[in-house]
C-alpha cells in the first residue's frame, strides 16, 4: 500500500513516517510545512506543500501517487490557542479533515487513520480512562478532534471505508535527537527550557486529590505511538470495513512532581521546583486503558519514563547545548 501521511513533517509525523516505511510501508508526506521541516523526512519520502484545506491539491496528490491509505496527523494542537482562536481551529481541523475525506472518498482510499486525542475525555472522574468513558471535552481543541471522530465514523458507516481514531495521551522522547520535538508546550520541554534559563520548574498545583498533591498523567513515547499507527495500519488492511477507537497510552500514570524529579535525574539540573495556583481546567487524573489496543492490534508500548526524557534530552542538547550541565 502507499499512506499520505498528513503533516509528516511534524513532530509525531516523521516518526509515523519514519516506523511506516522502515516497516517497508510506501509513505508520502503532505504537510503546508506551517509548523513541520522538511529536514526531518527520511530520503526518497516525496513530500507535498499544501493544506488539507485545498481540495485539488489534495486530489491531485491521491491520485499522483495512487496513495490506498491516509494517516491524518495534520492539525492545529495547542489547547490555549484554540480558547483565542476557536473559529481558527474549527477551520483547520474539522473544515480540514472534511475536505481530505471528501477527496479520500472519491479517490477510493481504502483506509483511514485519525489523530485523535485524549482531550475529547476533558476531565474524567474515573482512575483509569477507557474508549467507553464520556467525552466531555473542555477546549476548542477537543471539541474538533470529537467531532473530527464523529466525521470519520460517519463517513465509514456511509461508504465503507476502513477508519481507526487514535486518542494518543501525552507524547514526549524522540527515535533520534534530529527528531525531537521543537516545541514548548508540554511538561518535558516546558521544564527542559527553565532549567536551561536556570530557573526552577513550576509546578501548577500540589493540591489535588493525588499521592504526592499534583496531577497525573499517562506519558507515551513517541517512538511506540508511531508503532501504533503501524500496527493500526497493517489491522485495517487485514479487515476491510473496519473501524475502531483505541486509547494510545501506557497505563500507567505519573505525577508532575515524579516528572521533574526524573528530569533531574537524567539532566543533572537539580533546581527543586516552585509552587503556585492550579491552573483552570487541569483534571487530577487522566491515565489511559490501553487494553483495547493491545487485543485489536496486538501492540503494547514498550518504552518507559526515563526512556522518553533522556531521548528528548539529547534532541534538545542538540538545539540548546548550553543546557549541558557541568
Amino acid at each position: 500500500m502507499t499512506w499520505l501521511i498528513t503533516g509528516g513533517a511534524g513532530y509525531i509525523g516523521a516518526h509515523v513516517v519514519r516506523a511506516m516505511t522502515e516497516a517497508g510501508e510506501r509513505a508520502v508526506v503532505y504537510d503546508d510545512l506551517s509548523s513541520g521541516i522538511a529536514e526531518r523526512l527520511p530520503a526518497g519520502v516525496p513530500l507535498v506543500e499544501g493544506s488539507t484545506l485545498d481540495a485539488e491539491r489534495l486530489a491531485s496528490t491521491l491520485a499522483g501517487h495512487g496513495v490506498t491509505g491516509v494517516v491524518h496527523l495534520a492539525a492545529k494542537k495547542q489547547v490555549g490557542e484554540s480558547v483565542e482562536r476557536p473559529l481558527h481551529y474549527y477551520r483547520e481541523n474539522v473544515e480540514g479533515l472534511r475536505v481530505l475525506l471528501d477527496e479520500v472518498t472519491k479517490a477510493g482510499v481504502a483506509s483511514f487513520v485519525f489523530s485523535s486525542s485524549a482531550a475529547v475525555y476533558g476531565m474524567p472522574d474515573v482512575d483509569l480512562v477507557t474508549e467507553d468513558t464520556p467525552c466531555r471535552p473542555i477546549s476548542p481543541y477537543g471539541e474538533t478532534k470529537l467531532a473530527g471522530e464523529w466525521l470519520v465514523n460517519a463517513t465509514a458507516r456511509a461508504t465503507g471505508l476502513s477508519t481507526a481514531c487514535l486518542r494518543y495521551f501525552n507524547v514526549a522522547g524522540a527515535a533520534a535527537p534530529a527528531l525531537a520535538d521543537t516545541g514548548v508546550f508540554n511538561i518535558v520541554p516546558m521544564v527542559f527550557e527553565r532549567l536551561t534559563a536556570g530557573e526552577a520548574p513550576r509546578v501548577f498545583g500540589a493540591d489535588y486529590p493525588t499521592p504526592d498533591g499534583t496531577c497525573v498523567r499517562d506519558y507515551i513515547h513517541v517512538v511506540d505511538l508511531a508503532d501504533a499507527h503501524v500496527a493500526t495500519a497493517r489491522a485495517l488492511q487485514a479487515s476491510p470495513g473496519r473501524t475502531l477507537t483505541l486509547n494510545i497510552g501506557r497505563g500507567e500514570g505519573v505525577s508532575v512532581r515524579e516528572m521533574i524529579d526524573h528530569i533531574s535525574a537524567v539532566t543533572g539540573h537539580t533546581l527543586p521546583p516552585t509552587l503556585h495556583p492550579r491552573r483552570p481546567g487541569d483534571p487530577a487524573r487522566v491515565v489511559a486503558s490501553a487494553e483495547r489496543a493491545t487485543a485489536e492490534l496486538d501492540w503494547k508500548a514498550k518504552h518507559d519514563v526515563r526512556d522518553m526524557i533522556s531521548s528528548a534530552w539529547k534532541g534538545w542538547l542538540r538545539l540548546h547545548p548550553e543546557a549541558a550541565s557541568e
